[in-house]
C-alpha cells in the first residue's frame, strides 16, 4: 500500500496520540471525520496500524534496568533457531529481539527491576534454552533517546 500525504498525517498523529478521535484527525489532515475514519480503518486492515497501546514509564512501574544481551547459538539449524525464538517469545522480560548478522545471532533488550532480578532471569530462563552457546550482557546506564514514532515521509 502506497501511503499518501493524508495517510502520513493520520499515522503521525496517531503515533503521538493513539486515542485521537476522528474529529482530531480530521483537523490534522484537513479532511472531514467520515473519510478520515474510513482511511484509518483501511490502514488497520492493511496491517499498517497493528494495534493501539499505552506506553508506560519504565521507572515508575519498577522496571528501571535495561540490559542488552547478545546471544550466540551452537548451531543454525531451523530447529535450533525456531526453538530459541519460541522460548524467548514466552519471556515477558524480553522487550525486543532481533536476529543479527555478524559474530552474534540475536540481540535482546531485557527489562528488570534490578541487577539481581536480571541475574535471576539469566540463570533461571535464558541459560536453560537448548542451543545457546554463549551470551554477553551489557547493562544500560541511562536511556538517552527513546522513540516510538517512526519517521514517516511521503515517498517520491
Amino acid at each position: 500500500m502506497e501511503l499518501d500525504r493524508l495517510d502520513i498525517a493520520i499515522l503521525n498523529h496517531l503515533q503521538s496520540n493513539g486515542r485521537a478521535t476522528a474529529s482530531e484527525l480530521s483537523e490534522v489532515a484537513a479532511l472531514s471525520p467520515s473519510p478520515i475514519h474510513r482511511r484509518q480503518k483501511i490502514l488497520e486492515e492493511a496491517g499498517i496500524i497493528q494495534r493501539y497501546v499505552a506506553l508506560l514509564d519504565q521507572d515508575r512501574v519498577g522496571l528501571a534496568v535495561n540490559v542488552f544481551v547478545t546471544v550466540k547459538l551452537a548451531s543454525h539449524t531451523d530447529e535450533v533457531l525456531r526453538g530459541f525464538e519460541s522460548a524467548v517469545a514466552t519471556m515477558p522480560e524480553v522487550m525486543e529481539m532481533y536476529e543479527m548478522t555478524g559474530s552474534t545471532d540475536f540481540l535482546l533488550r531485557v527489562v528488570a527491576a534490578d541487577v539481581a532480578s536480571y541475574e535471576a532471569f539469566l540463570r533461571g530462563k535464558l541459560t536453560h534454552i537448548p542451543g545457546v552457546q554463549s551470551f554477553e550482557s551489557q547493562l544500560a546506564l541511562k536511556r538517552v533517546i527513546y522513540r516510538t514514532n517512526l519517521p514517516l515521509r511521503v515517498r517520491g
